[in-house]
């Protein structure tokens, strides 16, 4: 670890002028303990980036349509096997009804993702979309992970533009950063069989970007990575930023290792979680948003987290499913985000996908009918506000 304060300082100070850091300080960077220094960096970078004085957060579901998976991967708690019986397929009308108590309680969006099944052919996710659309036609479907839409077009046997135009065509606005993990092949090879290498994963959001498309980029850490592996995979998100701009934002997470074969490893704690957020914010300067990770780290580090380089406190997340088998039960209400926030000294308001701002008084209703929703005994007054 690196002791002398003066160490990381010249790094620092080289950032702050504007220069571009490069990987080998980054490394330097995350071998540091400064985490005050680190956070204090980043603070100023997000600021400068950020100088409104409101952070954002989004109201969405993480809808997982079905948890059957050829792929094999030790961090997982989710997943199934073809085999299993405990897999399962989200009956459509079930799926739709999800949907439906996410726009009631103001979410804008749906994340819908699952593992990669074996059969399912293109025109069933086009009809999945076509469906969601024709009863929401203004909730933006956040859908199907890189790993997801490489996989459609093996059992499709077609290319992975023409899968993204069908799918762009049926629906499907914008897409998550998941199954990303460490871009290193030699982490996803140790992890994972039978999903999606680094370059592929890449090459899906290139193509997506390239057809207009917009998308998050991910990370997970603390498990079979080193240090310099995950700045490899920060320059390569960096690196296709710069080739396309079609990142809106970057969000990492610490591995959950409960549940899973890999539960042999220490969990990372705040502190790894931190630095490594500081690090993330002054190393992607083309990424203009940072993502707190609350659900893997709870309420009062997630919002701490805005002070160490994230603007925006992710989402509500009515629904999540795959962190949570893993055992990390971190669930928030919109106030206590909204609380998180504000006790940062910013206003709290309500985004789209595209980071867009709400309109206010959909905001408000939308604060309503979440406290209606967690309210035992909700009050007459409450039920005025919300109902028209």
């Amino acid at each position: 670890m690196v002791a002398a304060n003066d160490t990381i300082a010249p790094i620092i100070e080289s950032v702050l002028s504007g220069k571009r850091l490069t990987p080998a300080d980054a490394i330097k960077l995350l071998e540091s303990n400064q985490l005050a220094t680190l956070g204090a960096a980043a603070d100023t970078v997000s600021r400068r980036l950020h100088p409104e004085g409101y952070r954002t957060y989004n109201i969405d579901r993480n809808i997982n349509y079905t948890n059957i998976c050829t792929a094999v991967c030790d961090f997982c708690a989710f997943y199934r096997s073809p085999k299993s019986n405990e897999g399962y397929v989200l009956p459509r009308s079930e799926l739709l009804e999800k949907v439906r108590e996410t726009v009631e309680l103001g979410g804008n969006q749906i994340l819908m993702q699952g593992g990669l099944h074996p059969t399912f052919t293109l025109e069933w996710y086009e009809e999945l979309l076509q469906d969601i659309r024709k009863n929401f036609p203004t909730v933006n479907i956040h859908g199907f992970s890189p790993p997801e839409l490489h996989h459609f077009t093996k059992v499709n046997k077609i290319p992975i533009r023409t899968v993204l135009e069908r799918l762009k065509e049926a629906g499907l606005g914008s897409i998550p950063g998941g199954g990303a993990e460490i871009l290193v092949d030699r982490v996803r090879k140790e992890i994972t069989k039978g999903k999606v290498l680094s370059d592929d994963w890449l090459n899906v959001m290139r193509v997506w970007h390239q057809m207009g498309g917009v998308s998050s980029a991910t990370m997970m850490f603390g498990h079979v990575e080193t240090l310099a592996e995950r700045v490899e995979h920060l320059d390569r998100v960096r690196q296709l930023q710069d080739e396309t701009g079609g990142f809106t934002t970057f969000i990492g997470w610490t591995f959950q290792p409960d549940n899973t074969q890999l539960s042999h490893i220490a969990p990372a704690g705040a502190f790894e979680y931190l630095k490594n957020l500081a690090v993330s914010r002054l190393f992607l300067d083309n990424v203009p948003n940072i993502q707190s990770s609350w659900v893997t780290q709870g309420l009062k580090i997630g919002q701490l987290a805005l002070g160490y380089g994230a603007n925006d406190m992710g989402s509500l997340m009515l629904e999540e499913n795959v962190v949570a088998e893993a055992g990390t039960v971190h669930f928030l209400t919109l106030d206590q985000i909204r609380s998180a926030i504000e006790e940062y000294g910013f206003e709290a308001r309500q985004r789209d996908v595209f980071y867009q701002l709400v309109d206010p008084e959909l905001e408000q209703r939308a604060i309503v009918a979440n406290r209606l929703k967690n309210s035992e005994k909700p009050s007459p007054a409450l039920v005025e506000l919300v109902v028209p």
